[in-house]
């Protein structure tokens, strides 16, 4: 996107009538909470899986390794396109951009709801994945380009609503699923949500940005592909052949080489506006603290989310919809939360809320340390509660100082590269945490142990590892700061003069 894109619309709201005015702000209105309801429909498919994949283990008679690449796949996925998406938002309009995204994520579903075995399931899920990289760098290019600084916070805050609150009902609804119907009723049941999503943004979803003629760098897109693919694909099988060089450490090699590449090469590009991921984001100092925090935290998150699961069924021995309903109070403590951890953001700035989440998020992961096949579903119920809580205090103020540090020419191509960090961190994470804990389940088995101290000795190493990496979440929260262009208390003179700025109508910056 360009400067011009903002100054256009900045000049529209300030200089419109009152009647025009109003018809802008609820033009933005509805384009805002359209992309909310549909980034919670693909949001709620990404987590969905969680608690089904131990079924899938039996279900389909495949290994657990091979399993989690039904997660894993699908953040591989959004991480290879997302960087894409800064080039899509820029040549496109934002109505065929949404009828794009939503129509990849249908088509998906219904592939993954018909597949006959492991093979096509995992063909549906690559596919949603597509149209879920796409919606989410839409939502927030989209947020920051219609809505001030000043209140940036509260509405970051509302987007956390759904965030939290849709990963808290996915393993839930899985759960129930799983409880009464087989696996494929997951996405049968969001089929028609999806569908009636793209319907409704079809009719309803109208153009907010001014598209311009950008070329793509295919290049750039293998580099990126081999980069991350070959990361992810090396961490994923260190669990069942770490020491064979072929299947782990030689995809981990490509992938360093991919990504060292790919970086050469943004650099290149920019110099002449053509990268497909502009990296001088990272000239922002704030940016670049709050990615290496983002990447922190969700290695550590999704490789818990993913582990736990396998702790509660296969050691604790909780049914799958017990298992959801345990994760269900987190994910609504955080929905519950992030509207004032964004109205506090908007007075206080980050730091106040950054470093106590991540002592937080850090002291539960080392209290799942000790967990064991005596340890109180209570007592888990309780440790996932209150690293929610903790990771409630960073999401918002990580993403409203990383975008909000940007100018308006990079807010795409800094969308971009949070999702890109997100989900790339995230499979990693995953990968990591699965390979960790079958490998010492594995070790501990041959060793003599019984099936579930095995298991549980497995599940303690993968919280060790989720544990260790948050150290570094800890040290970095320290290093975040507010964007130099809002202040503390200019919130008030602001929104004095925007008037309906609060609503979504577009304020230049």
């Amino acid at each position: 996107m360009t400067d011009s894109i903002t100054g256009s619309t900045a000049l529209a709201a300030d200089t419109a009538p009152p009647d025009d005015q109003a018809r802008l702000a609820r033009r933005n209105k509805l384009v805002i909470n359209l992309l909310l309801v549909s980034a919670f429909v693909v949001i709620l498919n990404e987590t969905i899986m969680g608690v089904a994949i131990p079924h899938l283990v039996t279900d389909l008679g495949i290994t657990e390794v091979a399993a989690q690449w039904l997660s894993t796949a699908f953040m591989l996925t959004m991480a290879v396109v997302i960087p894409i998406t800064g080039f899509l938002l820029q040549r496109f309009n934002t109505r065929p951009i949404f009828i794009a995204a939503m129509s990849l994520f249908s088509v998906g579903t219904l592939i993954a709801a018909s597949s006959p075995g492991f093979e096509m399931l995992l063909v549906g899920r690559v596919v949603q994945a597509s149209g879920t990289a796409i919606m989410m760098p839409l939502l927030m290019t989209t947020v920051m380009t219609l809505v001030p600084p000043a209140t940036r916070g509260r509405t970051m805050g509302n987007i956390s609503i759904v965030i939290s609150v849709a990963p808290a009902l996915g393993p839930t609804i899985s759960g129930i699923i799983l409880s009464t119907l087989s696996w494929r009723w997951m996405f049968i049941l969001v089929l028609p949500i999806a569908v009636g999503a793209l319907v409704l943004g079809f009719l309803r979803v109208q153009n907010v940005t001014e598209p311009r003629p950008t070329p793509i760098d295919v290049v750039s897109v293998v580099l990126s592909a081999f980069g991350f693919g070959g990361l992810v694909f090396g961490l994923s099988n260190l669990g069942e052949g770490a020491g064979d060089p072929v299947s782990s450490w030689v995809p981990l090699a490509v992938g360093v080489l991919g990504l060292g590449a790919f970086v050469w090469r943004q650099i290149s590009l920019q110099r002449r506006s053509r990268a497909l991921l502009d990296l001088r984001t990272f000239r922002s100092r704030t940016f670049g603290v709050a990615i290496v925090m983002m990447a922190i935290s969700m290695m550590a998150l999704f490789g818990t989310v993913i582990v736990l699961p396998f702790f509660m069924q296969d050691v604790l021995r909780l049914d799958a919809l017990t298992t959801g309903l345990l994760l269900l109070p987190g994910g609504l403590v955080m929905g519950v939360l992030a509207p004032f951890v964004g109205r506090i953001y908007d007075r206080v700035g980050p730091t106040p809320l950054l470093v106590p989440g991540a002592f937080i998020v850090s002291g539960v992961l080392w209290g799942l340390t000790l967990v064991n096949e005596n340890t109180s579903m209570w007592w888990v119920l309780a440790a996932h509660i209150t690293l929610s809580v903790g990771l409630a205090l960073m999401f918002t103020p990580l993403f409203t100082s990383a975008l909000g540090s940007l100018t308006p020419q990079l807010y795409s191509h800094g969308s971009a590269t949070i999702g890109t960090v997100q989900q790339l961190a995230g499979a990693a994470g995953t990968a990591l945490f699965i390979a960790v804990m079958a490998g010492v389940t594995a070790s501990t088995a041959a060793a003599g142990a019984s099936e579930v101290g095995a298991t549980a000795a497995g599940v303690k190493a993968a919280f060790l590892c989720g544990a260790v990496i948050s150290l570094g979440g800890v040290v970095a929260s320290f290093f975040v700061r507010r964007p130099a262009n809002v202040a503390p208390g200019d919130e008030a003179v602001i929104d004095g003069a925007a008037g309906v700025a609060a609503e979504g109508a577009p304020l230049g910056h």
